[in-house]
């Protein structure tokens, strides 16, 4: 099912009496989501995301603008009307029903041509508790399940109705770590098996890369960027959504474009054309150095960290905006950093890929294109 959101805006009474003017959680936005494909609203708390899925779902009307589900306006209907499956943060199960009752729930409450005998209620809870993997967990209650478990049963309750549009609130957010992979791999398994329509909303950037098919990227009720995960972290249009992108972070520097050279500091770290002479911001991704003794780019180095395949070189310049500047290099160069590592003052040198460079306006903090000459 295809959703088309236009206009979108929501607006909320500020409860601030010295303040007139209402607050604005989602501001103008527009969106078609395809039929069929899992989209991650992703942005910091207070973003806007969720105030947008809960317009979707019905729970929340909108100030302005228009929803459509394919070519139906279903900007009136109430949420029980609009074919939707929601799964919150919190499970919401019903601590006194079992999983099968708590899955079979939303078909009990089907009426007239849509009403089903319990032997078909029961053949559709069946097949949505397979599909998440629970179907011998059926005659226990919630408090006898674990985190990951209860939000399958969540997933399942949700699917069993066979929504025409799947809406999940920050699902992932009350597991461990392990299990938030794990749950993450099953949502997308599930979406692509059943091919609903999913909007998922999450703060956590990791997650929405990984099993959206395209992001929404938000900030203070505003649209940033739209486009596939990869394409977003490669090329982001705005300082706040390459900080927003990235574990570790971006880097962050103030820069100079002089000569048709881009310095950092005194280091004339790329040559550049394309671009006027002014004073800029650098973004350059951990990934984005390469160790190199002669290389143009000087950092007083700090320590190295661990991580397996990898090292994190840890360094500062004065020029950088973040507390620390971190460099993911292959570990089969950590004997070179360590070499480094033995003076007092150390300094270490990297060169740098320019694709992983970014540059951004001082005032707007817009993205400025470059050209490497």
């Amino acid at each position: 099912m295809k959703v088309v959101l236009q206009n979108l805006t929501k607006k909320f009474p500020n409860r601030d009496r010295k303040k007139h003017e209402d607050v604005i959680a989602v501001d103008n936005f527009n969106f078609e989501i395809p039929d069929g494909k899992l989209i991650g609203l992703l942005g910091p708390s207070g973003c806007g995301k969720s105030t947008t899925l809960n317009l979707i779902s019905g729970l929340v009307k909108p100030s302005e603008g228009r929803i459509f589900f394919g070519e139906d306006d279903v900007t009136d209907l109430p949420p029980e009307n609009r074919g939707i499956g929601l799964v919150f943060q919190n499970y919401a199960l019903y601590p006194h029903l079992t999983v099968k009752q708590n899955i079979l729930f939303p078909l009990q409450n089907f009426k007239g041509k849509d009403k089903l005998s319990k032997a078909q209620m029961l053949e559709k809870a069946v097949e949505a508790a397979k599909l998440v993997q629970i179907d011998e967990l059926m005659e226990r209650k919630p408090r006898e399940l674990s985190g990951g478990q209860q939000q399958r049963v969540a997933i399942a309750r949700a699917l069993v109705k066979m929504p025409k549009v799947l809406l999940l609130d920050e699902p992932l957010s009350n597991l461990d770590a392990r299990l938030r992979l794990q749950t993450r791999e099953e949502i997308r398994r599930i979406q692509r098996e059943t091919k609903i329509t999913t909007i998922f909303v999450t703060h956590d950037q990791e997650e929405a890369m990984s099993i959206s098919d395209m992001i929404v990227v938000m900030k203070d009720g505003v649209v940033h960027q739209i486009g596939q995960p990869q394409k977003v972290y490669d090329s982001p249009i705005n300082m706040f959504v390459a900080k927003f992108l990235g574990t570790p972070p971006i880097n962050i520097f103030n820069g100079q474009i002089r000569d048709n050279r881009l310095y950092i500091g005194e280091d004339a770290v790329l040559s550049v054309s394309g671009v006027s002479e002014r004073a800029v911001y650098v973004g350059i991704r951990p990934e984005g150095f390469i160790l190199n003794d002669e290389g143009a780019f000087r950092c007083a180095l700090n320590r190295v960290e661990v991580m397996g395949r990898d090292i994190s070189v840890v360094s500062t310049n004065k020029e950088c905006l973040n507390p620390v500047i971190r460099s993911i290099i292959n570990a089969e160069n950590r004997a070179d950093v360590e070499t480094e590592q033995s003076g007092k003052d150390a300094v270490v040198r990297f060169d740098l890929i320019p694709a992983k460079v970014f540059l951004f306006d001082r005032e707007t903090e817009e993205r400025v294109d470059f050209e490497v000459r």
